[in-house]
């Protein structure tokens, strides 16, 4: 079927005559054809290369612009955590300190808290050791109080 068909469209090319130069004649002019239309496509082609290459090389440029922000917020928030964990650190540091000062203010009250209760208790054991020893003391007098001490209470007797 595609022979009768290349021969009607050739019969209706060919000049009536039938010679081989006609016949020639035609099949160059089909070949030139051909490579006309083969040039077309080959242009088109490289056309179309050439865009999907524009394309690319764009995609390219703005994938670059996109890294190059991603990098530079990057770099500002590993920034940003060192002068964070460097305040963390100071802080850190200063909370450690506190807490030994308040461990030794603490300390020191208990200290206090501890000499008082003994100076009160000496006090109330000296009187009451003057009484025992010497119940006819003049510095002693009978309506005085006896203080006495104990865990930071002080009673009165």
């Amino acid at each position: 079927m595609a022979s009768s068909s290349v021969a009607s469209s050739g019969s209706s090319l060919l000049p009536n005559s039938g010679s081989k130069e006609d016949l020639r004649q035609v099949m160059d002019q089909r070949k030139r054809k051909r490579m006309l239309s083969n040039r077309e496509s080959a242009r088109r082609s490289r056309m179309r290369k050439q865009k999907h290459l524009d394309d690319l090389l764009s995609e390219v440029t703005e994938l670059r612009k996109n890294n190059n922000q991603i990098l530079e917020s990057m770099n500002g928030s590993t920034q940003l955590y060192v002068n964070l964990e460097a305040e963390n650190s100071v802080l850190r540091a200063q909370m450690g300190e506190l807490a030994n000062r308040l461990q030794s203010l603490n300390d020191i009250i208990e200290c206090i808290n501890l000499t008082n209760w003994l100076v009160e208790a000496t006090e109330d054991a000296q009187i009451v050791e003057g009484l025992v020893n010497n119940p006819w003391n003049s510095n002693i007098h009978v309506n005085q109080p006896i203080m006495a001490a104990i865990h930071g209470h002080t009673f009165i007797y």
